[in-house]
């Protein structure tokens, strides 16, 4: 089993930075794509970055060129720099790791964290 733990959400004025973290610990081969998603109140929940072991990445376009999505393979922890937060970056942001462990792939994630912008 996969557990993913999550931190660095809080409340942040607009315009403002946050950092968040997630570090894999568990029973796992390889961790192939970790990923950060957003669930705002009332809506369903959308990819913000996802990272591949090898470092491709993919954001939403309403946060490209304010967050960064970066890895550390070494410590299985995969972080979401956001700059110039806004109002509508509000919401519960999940971990994502998919990867292989023997011959089953696996989905998981982790309980949330959660980010509120004051405009």
């Amino acid at each position: 089993q996969v557990q993913l733990v999550e931190s660095g959400g809080g409340l942040v004025q607009a315009g403002g930075s946050l950092r968040l973290s997630c570090a894999a610990s568990g029973s796992f081969f390889s961790i192939n794509r970790m990923g950060w998603y957003r669930q705002a109140p009332g809506k369903q929940r959308d990819m913000v970055a996802t990272i591949t072991s090898d470092g491709n990445t993919n954001y939403a376009d309403s946060v490209k060129g304010r967050f960064t999505i970066s890895r550390d393979n070494a410590k299985n922890t995969v972080y979401l720099q956001m700059e110039s937060l806004k109002p509508e970056d509000i919401g519960v942001y999940y971990c994502n790791a998919v990867g292989w462990y023997f011959a089953s792939e696996y989905d998981a994630w982790g309980q949330g964290t959660q980010v509120t912008v004051s405009s």
